[in-house]
């Protein structure tokens, strides 16, 4: 059984949605050991060691930190999809369908699969998301030395 439009489009979407998700809730639990690790550690005779540590621990919180700035920008974005409407021109929450490859203008997580076939999430701010925004059916699109045609846009 094939999926209409719109649930292509959901389906794209959740996807999307527990990856985002998932990601997150990883990133929390990283920010979460490492804060753990900083207040369990114990001063230990050999101090410069025990400073070295602490430092190493401050600076991969400060990583995590910025991932998890980074994610709650996608979760932003992916906020602002909204899969119920259609449109003639490609835009934020389209599905293009092109002679080539699939997409799911949203926001950057690769590959992604509907009825075993494949789209790729990608972000409008990507060099071929920027390529594929206003371009319409029929419409061809130059790529890295490939051409490909829009033959459909939900």
């Amino acid at each position: 059984m094939t999926k209409s439009n719109l649930e292509i489009k959901q389906a794209l979407y959740k996807q999307c949605e527990v990856s985002v998700s998932n990601r997150f809730d990883t990133i929390q639990k990283h920010i979460a050991q490492i804060q753990e690790s900083l207040t369990s550690e114990t001063k230990s005779t050999a101090g410069d060691k025990h400073e070295t540590g602490r430092a190493m621990l401050q600076l991969e919180r400060e990583k995590a930190g910025q991932q998890l700035a980074e994610i709650n920008k996608t979760k932003e974005v992916l906020s602002k999809v909204d899969v119920k409407t259609t449109s003639k021109k490609v835009r934020l929450g389209t599905v293009v369908f092109t002679s080539q490859v699939n997409y799911f203008i949203a926001v950057s997580l690769g590959e992604l699969k509907v009825d075993d076939v494949v789209f790729f999430a990608i972000s409008p701010g990507t060099p071929i998301g920027k390529l594929l925004l206003g371009k319409e059916i029929g419409d061809d699109v130059y790529f890295r030395g490939q051409a490909f045609r829009i033959l459909n846009i939900i």
